[in-house]
């Protein structure tokens, strides 16, 4: 271990205070340093049981899985069974969209994996439990539209995932779960990672909590997303410890603790270099992404990672491979779970690696005039509805959960849209008291046609 790195103790300490100051219910906090671990936890894992939070307690990992099935993918691109700039169609005949047949024929498998593909991609309507769900799943995608040409702009898209999976199911003729377990999780020795609940009962596991703006923490009234969304991160649970080794193996360049190749070297390096730049984003926010992998650039190094959201839940990871230096952390609270890993991460980058990251977005001290009646209007996406209003001067988007995910939180009031420059707004969060970028493109007579806010919201009307 480097000198700098705190020890278990310090780890737990601080921990401990941090949980209570951003109203976290539980948390679980690892490190690793050149092939050794430190690991620590706080809190609880359900604030009805009260039962307490330890290190090797199971969390909902969510869109890290999508490292996972990337890396899935890179195996049968290894073994000459994929082809990254084929059409997704080359695997799986069937596929279809709500677009016509020249588009649909057009989405490639690396832009599924880059979220380029166009398709609006919330999807998490439920399929059942049996080893169709994926199949069903991929089927009911049809009724997905595209909202931009394949190729052209970048919105996050947890259905093209779902495809991924899919196509891991037809080319290894396992079910998605069956393929993580003998593909990764058992080269890797990861006894402690899970798809299916009632697996997860048999360890202690997190369950999910929500934060109200009133500070209340409330035990999320249910477990998980949909199981067919697994691929995409509905599902999975791990302990910190086992999310570093998976961590470990990337950083590595493919090869397991045991000496054991799991990707190839060419594989590990291509998941990690940039493929698209992201709509340029003022803060903490990725600035690039790889093939599964969020790229962040800070104090100009490149820091690699994804995080994951599930109901109540929140997970964080960070590495830095040339260091071999990883950081992982598993919380049971949202959105504060968010506000607790920026925290986490600023101490142990800085203090180890004296990596600074970019301070938190606030909007300017003077008030930028713009003329704001052009950005009023609804915009769409699928699960999530966005009404944009102008008051006194003021800019409010006020977003509604649809679908799948309308009853799993309550309805968020207006919140206020406060202007950068014509094109980027910061939306001040009232649940974390954070600036988050809210970014308005393609403008046409005077009026944006695009919301970007981590997905692309169409306006409509």
């Amino acid at each position: 271990m480097r000198h700098g790195l705190p020890s278990e103790t310090e780890m737990r300490e601080r921990l401990a205070t941090w949980t209570e100051r951003y109203y976290v219910a539980g948390a679980a906090l690892g490190v690793l340093d050149g092939g050794e671990v430190r690991s620590a936890a706080a809190g609880v894992i359900n604030n009805v049981t009260g039962v307490e939070t330890t290190p090797d307690t199971l969390f909902q990992i969510g869109s890290i899985t999508k490292v996972y099935t990337t890396s899935l993918i890179m195996q049968l691109v290894d073994e000459g069974r994929v082809q990254l700039d084929a059409p997704a169609r080359t695997y799986l005949p069937d596929l279809r969209f709500a677009g016509d047949e020249e588009t649909i024929a057009s989405v490639t498998v690396r832009q599924l994996l880059t979220h380029t593909s166009g398709v609006d991609g919330d999807y998490f309507e439920g399929h059942g439990r049996g080893d169709d769900a994926v199949a069903r799943y991929v089927a009911a995608c049809a009724q997905l539209p595209f909202v931009f040409a394949p190729g052209t702009m970048w919105s996050y898209c947890n259905a093209g995932f779902v495809v991924l999976g899919r196509i891991v199911e037809v080319l290894t003729g396992m079910t998605w779960g069956a393929a993580l377990g003998e593909r990764l999780l058992q080269p890797l020795g990861l006894t402690q990672t899970v798809t299916l609940p009632e697996d997860a009962l048999l360890f202690r596991t997190a369950a999910g909590h929500a934060v109200d703006p009133a500070r209340t923490i409330t035990r999320s009234p249910a477990w998980g997303i949909s199981f067919s969304s697994g691929p995409a991160g509905a599902t999975p649970c791990a302990s910190v410890g086992d999310l570093l080794s998976f961590a470990a193996m990337h950083m590595r360049g493919g090869i397991a603790a045991d000496g054991g190749r799991v990707l190839s070297e060419a594989a590990v390096r291509e998941m990690q270099h940039q493929q698209v730049q992201l709509p340029p984003q003022p803060g903490e926010a990725a600035a690039h992404w790889g093939l599964g992998w969020m790229l962040f650039d800070w104090g100009g190094r490149r820091v690699i990672g994804h995080d994951g959201g599930t109901i109540g839940q929140m997970s964080s990871l960070r590495i830095l491979p040339e260091e071999g230096f990883g950081v992982a952390l598993l919380t049971n609270s949202t959105p504060t779970g968010g506000l607790l890993a920026s925290r986490v991460m600023r101490w142990l980058f800085g203090q180890t690696l004296e990596i600074a990251m970019p301070e938190r977005p606030r909007p300017p001290e003077a008030r930028v005039e713009i003329d704001l009646a052009p950005y009023a209007g609804v915009y769409e996406r699928v699960s999530a509805r966005i009404e944009v209003s102008e008051s006194e001067g003021r800019l409010f988007a006020r977003a509604t959960n649809t679908g799948a995910l309308a009853n799993l939180q309550p309805p968020l009031p207006p919140l206020e849209l406060h202007a950068v420059d014509a094109s980027l707004f910061l939306q001040h969060e009232p649940y974390t008291g954070t600036y988050q970028p809210v970014t308005f493109s393609q403008f046409e007579d005077g009026r944006p046609r695009y919301l970007f806010a981590g997905r692309v919201a169409r306006r409509v009307g």
